[in-house]
């Protein structure tokens, strides 16, 4: 087993899922049972799986994620991910989130421009890919991991420990993703602004023609450049993010489906039951009659 490995079994994590560590933006994550392909929406982060392997699925491309590789989100996803775990060989990992004036930061003071100008490929790239898990960024991972073990550690030397791990992903293969998404000229930075707005806004009435005047760009351009972003047009990524908020509301707050759907933009329960069951594979009234269940 590696050092980080061992590491990451000293915290007690007794529950599967999400556990904050001591630093903020920084939490750590264990599976005890396989997972199969489930719906999510993955946040601009850097996600680092130590012991086992996880799949993220993006229409028709797949990412694994495991100690030889880590993923970089730059932008919010809908995604789907399946988890392989089990007692014996349990997933255990940890996920930083992206600071963009920390990346804005750091892309400043290193010769990445030029780099990345360089390159041939003009496409735009995509919002979500993984890199490999070099000894620079393993050694940085296991350090901020060892500090985070102590309160006073994690206050002291964790903030550097993370622009650390942010610097070795700029030198990794996903680096044109994160300097696409720190800077404000190219179309990839537009795309993301509009991004961030539909997080935000996503309970009011937006349409494309709003959402391209957002990123100062033709209807049509947009379009096209949204979907090499995220694989999806942006009505399709409106709603999967509504559909997924909602069903956070539904099993977070235990908040009944009419309210959730209201909450999130819709004004037809009827068709947000039907737009819900397509997506998820089960309506609304299912997940509840699960949710008592358990």
């Amino acid at each position: 087993m590696s050092k980080i490995a061992e590491l990451l079994q000293s915290f007690p994590m007794k529950d599967d899922g999400p556990s904050p560590s001591l630093l903020n933006g920084v939490h750590f994550f264990q599976e005890t049972t396989y997972i199969p392909r489930k719906k999510t929406v993955y946040k601009p982060s850097i996600c680092i799986v130590i012991q086992g392997h996880k799949i993220a699925y993006l229409g028709s491309e797949k990412f694994r994620y495991d100690a030889n590789h880590y993923l970089v989100v730059s932008v919010a996803m809908p995604m789907e991910y399946e988890t392989f775990a089990s007692p014996e060989e349990p997933v255990r990992g940890l996920v930083i989130d992206i600071d963009i004036g920390q990346l804005r930061d750091l892309i400043g003071r290193i010769d990445l421009v030029t780099e990345i100008g360089n390159g041939g490929d003009r496409s735009l790239p995509r919002g979500v890919g993984p890199a490999v898990m070099d000894e620079d960024m393993l050694d940085a991972t296991t350090r901020l991991v060892k500090c985070l073990k102590s309160v006073k550690e994690a206050q002291i030397l964790g903030p550097t420990l993370v622009r650390e791990v942010l610097y070795r992903a700029l030198c990794g293969t996903q680096a044109p993703v994160l300097h696409s998404l720190a800077m404000y000229s190219d179309t990839f930075s537009q795309v993301a602004r509009v991004l961030s707005s539909i997080q935000n806004d996503y309970a009011e009435k937006l349409d494309v023609e709003q959402l391209a005047k957002t990123a100062h760009m033709s209807v049509s351009a947009f379009h096209r450049a949204f979907k090499e972003v995220t694989s999806d047009s942006p009505l399709q990524y409106l709603k999967k993010i509504r559909l997924t908020k909602a069903r956070d509301f539904m099993v977070q707050e235990n908040m009944k489906a009419y309210l959730a759907a209201d909450k999130v933009g819709y004004e037809s329960p009827s068709q947000f039951s039907r737009e819900f069951k397509r997506y998820f594979g089960q309506s609304p009234a299912e997940l509840m009659k699960e949710m008592r269940a358990t």
